[in-house]
């Protein structure tokens, strides 16, 4: 009656978009992806700083970012510091280095609230596309004649898939939730 490969994929999109997400809460550990949403005005075009620049990880807490071309290391540092991620960039004349600051107790706990909000609205995803497939399943079923207990067959193998991904963010948020809150 519905496609469950469809239904597996939009809701494991809902869980790729949240990893993704996750990335750039931080932790105290420095992450290359952290500077992912970082726009560089280049040439008068707003560039991802990952598309202008090699960005390392020297020790758990620096950040090294070598661009392609030495002229870049101010725009770099400018996008850096407008971009408000609370870090202070550092220029040697051919690296921009960022050292991360500790996180404080109450930073990591607004991190940590930050991060569940996130997983929240991940799960409404998951929640509103398993919604729209009964909505379909139902007007299908109305327009075929299906059985109600084949529909509710149905139904019930849907919310199964719902309830396997919303456990899946459930525990992808208690994974970063730990992160953030070990020191």
């Amino acid at each position: 009656m519905y496609d469950v490969a469809s239904l597996n994929e939009r809701m494991q999109k809902s869980v790729d978009t949240l990893q993704k997400d996750l990335t750039k809460v931080r932790t105290g550990i420095a992450s290359p992806a952290m500077l992912d949403n970082i726009f560089v005005d280049y040439y008068g075009t707003k560039t991802p700083l990952p598309q202008l620049a090699a960005v390392t990880v020297p020790e758990p807490r620096s950040l090294a970012i070598k661009p392609w071309e030495k002229n870049l290391l101010g725009p770099i540092e400018k996008a850096i510091m407008a971009a408000n991620l609370g870090l202070t960039p550092m220029n040697d004349g051919t690296y921009v280095r960022i050292n991360l600051p500790i996180l404080t107790a109450d930073r990591r706990k607004e991190l940590a609230k930050t991060a569940h909000k996130m997983g929240e609205e991940a799960k409404v995803a998951v929640r509103n596309i398993r919604r729209d497939e009964n909505e379909q399943l139902k007007k299908a079923a109305k327009d075929d004649k299906t059985s109600e207990d084949e529909l509710k067959l149905e139904l019930e193998k849907i919310q199964q898939i719902t309830d396997k991904y919303v456990a899946v963010i459930d525990q992808i948020l208690a994974d970063k939730e730990k992160d953030i809150l070990t020191v």
